[in-house]
Parts: C-alpha cells; sequence; structure tokens
C-alpha cells in the first residue's frame, strides 16, 4: 500500500511567499501543488498547521509537508488499443490516431486518450498533484493526428511543463493547404484567443489582447495552384494555432470543417469527398524535449498516416 511522503524544509530565504519557498526547496512539486497541500492542512510549521500560502518566510523556519498518497483519478480506464512508440517509468509518448479525444470532456467522457492511459499505465502512475492520472501536457485536436508526451509522475510533469512554458520543445507538423501560401516560407505572429461570437472557435486577435502565438511554415511541394504540401514548427503552442494562423493568410488547412470557407474548399471538395477525407490535414509529425529526469535529449518522429499519405497520392495524380 502507498504511503505518504514526507519533506522536511529549512528556509534559507527570507521574504518569499511560503508557497514559492516550498517549491523552491521541493523541485519534484509544482508550486500549484504545494498550494493545494497548504490549503489542505499538509504542511506545519514547528508543529503547528500553516494555511497561508501568502505567508512570508524567513531564514531557518523548519517546515514539514506531507503528501499524501495518489487517490484514484475520476475518468474509467478503458481498454483502447494505443500506439505507444516509447516508454520509462516517467513518461511515454503515444502517436494519436485522428478522432481520438485527449482528455474527458463535454461530450465525450469516455472512450479518449485519458482513459485508454490509465488503462496501459495500471499500477504505475505515481500521482500528478495528487491524482493517480496520466499527465497530459499539450494536446492536439481530436482530428489532427501524432505525437504527444505524457508524464507518469509529479517531478516529469513538472519538468515538461517548465519546457513548455519556455517554448524550447521541438514541434513540426506536416499539413495540407488550400492554395499555394505565397510566400513559400513564412513567419505568422499573431495573437490568438476565444472567438466572441463563437466560444468553439479561436481568432485572432489585436497585440495586448489574447496570447501570443508564432507559426513558421515551409512549402514542401505544390499541387498546381489548389493545394501546398508544407512544413510548420511552432515557436509557440497554442489552441488551434495552425489552422487558424494558415486560415488568416488565405489558405487554411484541406479538409478543416471549422477554419476552411466553403469557397476556398470548392476545387476539391469532390476529391474530399471521393476519399472520405473529413479532418484537417494536420500531422504532428517530430517532437523533441529533454528528458525531466535524465537530462538526455530527447527526438521522436511518426510517419504519416494512411488517410494523409492517401490524399496526397491523390492530388499527385491530379497534376
Amino acid at each position: 500500500m502507498t504511503t505518504a511522503t514526507i519533506h522536511s524544509v529549512t528556509i534559507d530565504t527570507t521574504g518569499l511567499r511560503l508557497d514559492r519557498a516550498l517549491a523552491l526547496a521541493i523541485p519534484i512539486l509544482s508550486r500549484e501543488r504545494i498550494k493545494a497541500l497548504i490549503s489542505t492542512g499538509e504542511v506545519m510549521k514547528d508543529g503547528i498547521l500553516t494555511r497561508d500560502p501568502a505567508r512570508k518566510v524567513k531564514i531557518g523556519d523548519v517546515y514539514s509537508i506531507t503528501v499524501p498518497p495518489p487517490v484514484t483519478a475520476e475518468a474509467e480506464a478503458q481498454d483502447i488499443a494505443l500506439n505507444v512508440i516509447f516508454e520509462d517509468e516517467h513518461l511515454l509518448i503515444v502517436n494519436k490516431p485522428a478522432g481520438l479525444v485527449v482528455h474527458p470532456a463535454a461530450g465525450n467522457y469516455d472512450g479518449t486518450m485519458v482513459n485508454a492511459l490509465l488503462h496501459h499505465c495500471a499500477g504505475r502512475l505515481s500521482g500528478i498533484g495528487g491524482v493517480a492520472r496520466p499527465g497530459i501536457v499539450h494536446r492536439i485536436d481530436k482530428d489532427t493526428s501524432g505525437l504527444l508526451v505524457v508524464a507518469k509522475t509529479d517531478p516529469t510533469h513538472v519538468g515538461l511543463s517548465r519546457q513548455f512554458a519556455a517554448h524550447t520543445v521541438i514541434r513540426v507538423y506536416t499539413a495540407i493547404t488550400t492554395g499555394v501560401p505565397n510566400p513559400t516560407i513564412g513567419r505568422i505572429a499573431a495573437n490568438l484567443a476565444r472567438s466572441s461570437h463563437d466560444r468553439k472557435k479561436i481568432a485572432i486577435v489585436s497585440d495586448g489582447h489574447g496570447k501570443h502565438a508564432i507559426t513558421h511554415y515551409k512549402v514542401i511541394e505544390t499541387f498546381k495552384n489548389t493545394a501546398a504540401l508544407i512544413e510548420v514548427s511552432l515557436e509557440t503552442g497554442r489552441t488551434h494555432q495552425v489552422r487558424v494562423h494558415m486560415a488568416s493568410i488565405g489558405h487554411p488547412l484541406l479538409g478543416d470543417p471549422v477554419y476552411a470557407t466553403r469557397r476556398s474548399g470548392t476545387p476539391l471538395k469532390p476529391l474530399l469527398d471521393t476519399l472520405i477525407f473529413k479532418r484537417q490535414a494536420l500531422h504532428a509529425g517530430i517532437l523533441g524535449f529533454v528528458h525531466p529526469i535524465t537530462g538526455v535529449k530527447m527526438h521522436f518522429s511518426a510517419t504519416l498516416p494512411l488517410d494523409i499519405e492517401l490524399l496526397i497520392q491523390s492530388l499527385r495524380n491530379q497534376i
């Protein structure tokens, strides 16, 4: 049976908030996790509970932190096949197929990648934020295929989250656009936020609003003037970033049901219908980061799924 872990910390700084000081002293725990432990009465100073994460610490203060064993995740473990291309005791890399939702939410409470991971990693999750669940550090859309890194432990989750926040993670996508972007190599910098007209969509907003977002693209192959195969590198990673940025320059992703207008997709609609291709042509093919525990540089690639391969071949045959 898993038991609680107790950390004893002697403060070596003065004037910091308690939650920040403890997060610096115990890097395997996130500041949010420590704040939660303080609020639930798991932190003591000289044998006395302290529930104020904002209290100022002093040099020489001694705190005791009890980290309870992880509780069972609310999501149900389900035996759903996963394409795991790498796994160790800290993390795993999954090549997600199009159509699989990453995280349970309204409309998709089960049958998600999290449900599959709970089954796959049964008994091997040390707890993310106090819950025995996989640490989803980043997501890709339901109908986007490709690589995801998933944390199995809290220290790994913290380390990966910091790399994503610092924008040091390498993420390269393959996509097919409607029309051919001009110039063929470009950089798109435009802030993104939820659309004020449709909360399910993301929109470009003016500077000073939304989240900073930068996308780099390069045309790899063209199919007359009707479409282009492009490589996309993310400098930032925002919801729907590639899809919105490419649409903003007049070249939405082929098959995108949200951001491609009827007019932009009309010339190739018969081809998409014939192939029964009903998703955005987008694949997360390359993922690189530093392993947060071992310090080893990790680099993974995933070949294009069959539906996109068939789409590319069909586009070539039309030339």
